[in-house]
């Protein structure tokens, strides 16, 4: 097999995740609470997602402040202070506000005046996008340190009356810290894609120009998540496992040289799919769907940061990460370590 990293040009420069964080609430909305909510059990809820619980924001916490609880930890472990941060990137769906962006009330709690904000939105495929673009300021040298973030409230646009949606999501965030780091190879490469045309099987029509708020898009519940949850199954696999493959071409490896894949946790049965056909074994996978659901843009930088945490990873381990999201969207990105 010819060198993984076959495809960077190491001469130059290269961007590296230095320290990693997340934060998800203290509540518990467990799947037996559900079944008192809305016409569901546990065993339905289960073995149609894996999802046992998942984590509520309280009223007075939104996606601001679980980015910047999520940035405190990666800068700590990065050894970073607010104010060597460059750029701030949030991706999210959910942001506090339409405007300002997410990323300048999270620059105003970190106190990092030095740095540039702004907001992505690639619902569940955020992070890598955010990653990617992060990633671009570094190998230019226009900045030295980004910090990226993936954070949702999405319990702020769940209708809790819809049982196959309202099981399925959760809030938290998840942090990454960009630097150039000297003999590491880092961020090897990142795909992304989209295809518009698919843009109604999951979205939240209402809060936008097409269809400001008014009294009756709120009767109508325009302003909660909609999904078509069989064609995003099918989409999202197809997708997911594709991107995940161009990756690993790109960088001329085969999924025996990863050592760990994470996945989008949205799904046991998409991340099982996906697993079988990328042939990774269940030793590669790392889940944690079971505690939180689906965390939309924070998913896997959720992950990323309990698979260092557990001491799954060590300095040289090729990293998948792929991901598939309302747009539609989707992505893939290999890291070393």
């Amino acid at each position: 097999m010819k060198n993984p990293r076959a495809r960077h040009n190491f001469v130059g420069r290269t961007c590296s995740i230095t320290g990693v964080g997340s934060y998800v609430p203290e509540k518990i909305l467990t799947n037996a609470e559900l079944e008192k909510m809305v016409e569901t059990s546990d065993e339905w809820i289960t073995t149609r997602t894996g999802i046992k619980e998942r984590r509520l924001a309280a009223a007075n916490e939104f996606t601001s402040d679980l980015a910047a609880k999520a940035a405190a930890r990666a800068m700590e472990m990065a050894g970073v202070t607010a104010d060597q941060i460059d750029l701030i990137i949030i991706a999210t769906l959910t942001p506090d506000m339409p405007f300002p962006s997410t990323a300048c009330l999270v620059q105003r709690k970190l106190g990092a005046v030095r740095a540039a904000a702004f907001d992505i939105e690639a619902a569940c495929s955020g992070f890598i996008y955010a990653l990617e673009i992060g990633q671009q300021f570094i190998l230019s040298r226009t900045c030295e340190t980004v910090l990226v973030v993936g954070a949702e409230k999405l319990s702020s646009i769940v209708n809790w009356k819809d049982r196959n949606t309202c099981v399925l999501f959760g809030d938290g965030a998840g942090a990454a810290i960009l630097q150039h780091r000297e003999n590491s190879h880092g961020l090897l490469t990142a795909v992304m894609g989209a295809d518009g045309n698919k843009a109604d099987l999951l979205s939240m029509p209402g809060g936008g120009s097409a269809c400001p708020a008014t009294a009756e898009s709120v009767a109508n519940g325009m302003h909660y998540l909609r999904m078509d949850g069989k064609e995003t199954f099918k989409n999202a696999v197809n997708a997911m496992v594709s991107a995940a493959n161009e990756a690993m071409r790109r960088c001329e490896i085969d999924i025996t040289q990863i050592k760990c894949v994470i996945p989008h946790q949205a799904n046991q049965r998409i991340v099982d799919a996906v697993g079988d056909r990328l042939k990774a074994t269940p030793e590669q996978l790392f889940i944690n769907l079971h505690k939180y659901g689906n965390t939309s843009a924070a998913s896997v930088a959720i992950a990323l940061d309990e698979a260092v945490a557990s001491g799954r990873l060590q300095r040289g381990d090729l990293i998948l990460l792929v991901v598939f999201g309302a747009g539609l969207t989707w992505g893939a990105a290999v890291i070393e370590w």
